[in-house]
């Protein structure tokens, strides 16, 4: 098979957790969509990076079951690993930055795929809630702390590819930033860490730890 890397990108405050990601640093060796396609549904991670310039930062995402013009983990993971100034996606130039030892990306939330944001009363009713039937991506949501943005968080892509649970998920964090109009510190999944700070000019950053596996 390809070479490729697998990186965790949110990782938490111990440096544990995180969602991984899988990396092709060269894309020209699988240049057919097709092959792409079933090197990300053989992996099996929520999504795989194949990186087609890497000096430009140009990259192309996909999930085990289809093709996304911008999601948020793999930009993080692909910001850490390339350190360019900016990413290319098909949905449009992602900035980039390192600070200390978090990665961030600025993105629009327009790029993100669609979610249906779910609030709930507690962290506890986040922690306890089943897996949903596929069907609908469900990020499921509650404050920990409203006053100091922190969120706790789950998310079930719905997409019936195996993966029932996604442990840390940049694009619906965008999402719910868009809707809350304010800077959040997410706890997503087993313990996974996401922060967001809206900018100017409609665009968000999304920041996270990432290491090498």
């Amino acid at each position: 098979m390809t070479d490729y890397d697998v990186l965790r990108v949110f990782c938490g405050p111990q440096g544990d957790h995180g969602n991984e990601l899988g990396v092709v640093r060269d894309g020209s060796t699988v240049p057919d969509r097709e092959d792409r396609q079933a090197m990300a549904a053989k992996l099996g991670f929520s999504e795989t990076v194949f990186v087609d310039d890497p000096e430009r930062g140009v990259i192309d995402i996909y999930t085990p079951t289809t093709r996304l013009p911008f999601a948020g983990h793999p930009c993080v993971g692909a910001a850490w690993l390339l350190d360019v100034p900016e990413l290319v996606t098909q949905a449009g130039a992602v900035g980039t930055r390192q600070d200390g030892e978090f990665t961030w990306i600025e993105a629009r939330p327009s790029w993100a795929p669609p979610r249906t944001l779910t609030r709930h009363e507690s962290p506890a009713a986040v922690k306890d809630l089943p897996i949903p039937p596929p069907g609908e991506w469900i990020y499921a949501w509650a404050w920990q702390d409203m006053a100091a943005g922190k969120i706790r968080a789950r998310g079930f892509p719905g997409r019936n590819d195996g993966i029932t649970e996604d442990e840390a998920t940049g694009a619906a964090a965008l999402l719910l930033t868009a809707q809350l109009g304010r800077a959040l510190n997410i706890t997503q999944g087993r313990g996974s860490q996401i922060l967001t700070a809206p900018q100017p000019e409609g665009w968000i950053e999304i920041g996270g730890r990432v290491s090498l596996t």
